[in-house]
Parts: structure tokens; sequence; C-alpha cells
């Protein structure tokens, strides 16, 4: 196995430098510059030239590009062309804690839905509360987060004024980012985000372990582990749950890549300061550099989901050898 994980990272090193300067590319082919226009006014045609000097951005493209990935392998992601008092690290720093915390409880909210509600639809199939699960399940999928979050916000946080409508409640972020505090602020802050992405997560991750859990159940195995007299909870947890798993763990790693990417539209609705909304602004604002960076931060998520996928394969089922 890490023979086999070692070999991943090397062969993910060529793509992500195909990633990098694809992006590099793409962003800086959009129509206009990011010193084209300041507000409702435009910039001095002398200034900005300089600017572009400053930054090195009248260099050729290709320059440019060597330059940047020179400075990336130091860990320097980068200059903010519009605001030039902070860095792409500074602003990685202070919205990644933001959009990794609210992708992994959203995924952990996913996860504690969506399995159990599979296992109950599976066990009762073609019952009352098989076709219930799959129903809410179907509705939960339907509904996208443009329209669940304001509801959220309309019914728990103006009409019954339960919950506050906006902002993260963690600050500063806690144990590097990637664990939330556990103090009630927090969690009233994160609750609507939270479940307005979690639980599209949920209906599909019960839809897939219903399924899956279904074809373990008619497997010659799990016929013979009943007929030898096995308790019916034992032929379950041991023998069936653990292999039904599987499609389940293959949408893992991209299901927290996109947790995190896919989070555009939550943080935007609910005045989050985390990476999709800042990426979102940084669009129109032409800012390269975080652009390319973000788009990086998310592939590396992607390549590192992926390899836990591979793990997971080989825990859950004996058969998969990868040395």
């Amino acid at each position: 196995m890490t023979k086999y994980i070692i070999r991943r990272l090397l062969l993910a090193i060529p793509v992500i430098f195909l990633m990098i300067l694809a992006t590099f590319v793409l962003v800086q082919s959009m129509p206009g510059g990011p010193f084209d226009a300041i507000g409702q006014r435009s910039m001095p045609e002398h200034m900005r030239i300089l600017l572009e000097k400053r930054y090195g951005l009248d260099k050729p493209l290709y320059e440019q590009f060597f330059i940047y990935l020179g400075n990336l392998l130091q860990g320097d992601l980068g200059p903010m062309l519009r605001q030039p008092s902070q860095t792409v690290n500074d602003i990685v720093a202070q919205t990644f804690p933001v959009s990794i915390q609210l992708g992994l409880m959203s995924v952990m909210l996913g996860f504690m839905l969506g399995i159990p509600l599979g296992i109950i639809a599976a066990l009762n199939h073609n019952n009352t509360i098989d076709y219930v699960t799959t129903f809410v399940a179907v509705i939960s999928v339907s509904i996208p987060t443009l329209v669940l979050g304001p509801f959220l916000i309309y019914t728990f946080g103006v009409k019954l004024d339960l919950l506050p409508i906006a902002f993260w409640g963690a600050d500063p972020p806690f144990l590097l980012g990637f664990l939330p505090p556990l103090n009630k602020k927090f969690f009233m802050h994160a609750a609507m985000p939270v479940f307005a992405m979690g639980t599209g997560m949920a209906a599909g991750i019960t839809r897939l372990t219903r399924a899956g859990l279904l074809d373990v159940l008619s497997a010659d195995y799990i016929r013979t582990a009943r007929a030898k007299g096995l308790r019916e909870r034992v032929v379950i947890v041991r023998h069936a749950l653990k292999n039904s798993l599987i499609p389940v763990a293959t949408i893992i790693g991209p299901l927290l890549a996109a947790a995190v990417t896919g989070s555009f539209i939550t943080e935007q609705i609910f005045a989050l300061n985390g990476m999709g909304r800042r990426f979102v602004e940084s669009i129109g604002q032409r800012e390269y550099f975080l652009q390319t960076s973000l788009v990086l931060i998310y592939g590396l998520l992607l390549i590192m989901g992926n390899i836990l996928v591979d793990v997971l394969y080989a825990w859950l089922d004996p058969r998969i050898r990868y040395d």
C-alpha cells in the first residue's frame, strides 16, 4: 500500500503541472484585465502600464508562468492585484478554514444521515418505510441550495429568529482550521449553511447505500451466513454492510472536494468569507494569481480525496491489493 500511495503521488505531479498551466493560460485569456477599470472610473493609461510592469504582467505569458511556478515552489501563491496590502497567501489563510470546516461538517452530516437511512430503506425493501425514505431522498436531491438557503434564512432567521442568518462563528480558526470549535456560537452560525449543503449529500448517499446493501443481501455468502444460524444483526453488520459501502466510499473523495469547491452558492447566500465566495469575486476582478491558486488547491483536494478512496477500498474489501 505504501508503494502504491507513493506511486500515485508521483503520478500526480504532471497532473498538477498541467492543471496549473491550463488554468494560468485560460484566466489570462479572458477579455479585460485587473487594471482596466476601478469602480466607475477608468484608470489612466500610464498608471495601468506602471502597475502591469510592477506585477510582471507586461512580460510574455510563458515567462509569467515560469515566474509564478518558481514562486509557487517557494510557497508564494502570488500578489493580490486589486488589494496590494494583501497577498494570495493571506486570502487563503483567511478563507480556507471557513471552506474546509463547512465542507467537512456538511460531508459528516451527509454520511450521518445518509448511511442509516439507506440501511433502513434496504432492510424494509418495497414497503412504506422504503417508499417514504426514497421519496424524501429524491426531494432533497431536487431542491438546490439556491432555493433551500433563502428558505432557511427566512424561516429560522427572520420569522422565528432562532439562528443567525449570516457569517461564520469561528474566529480565530481552531486547530489550523480543520476542526470546528466546540461552542454554541459556532454551531448556531453553522447550522443553516451545513444543513443546506449536507441534506443534498445525504440524499445521494442514502440512495447509494440502499442500492449497495440490496445488492449484497442477495449474494450467496449472505444466504450461507443466514443458513448457519447467525443472527440477522450479525449478518447485516459483519457481512453485508462493509461490502455494501464500497459504492459509498467511491464518492468520498469527489464529495469532499465538491463540498469545498461547490460551496460558492452557500457562501454567497450566508455571507461566509470562504474560498468559494472569493473565487467568484476574483473572476470579475481578474485576480489572475488568486484564481490560479484556488484552482490548484481544489485540484490537490480532489487528488488526495481519490487516494483516500483507494485506501478505503483495500480496507473494505480484503480482495483488493495494490502491491
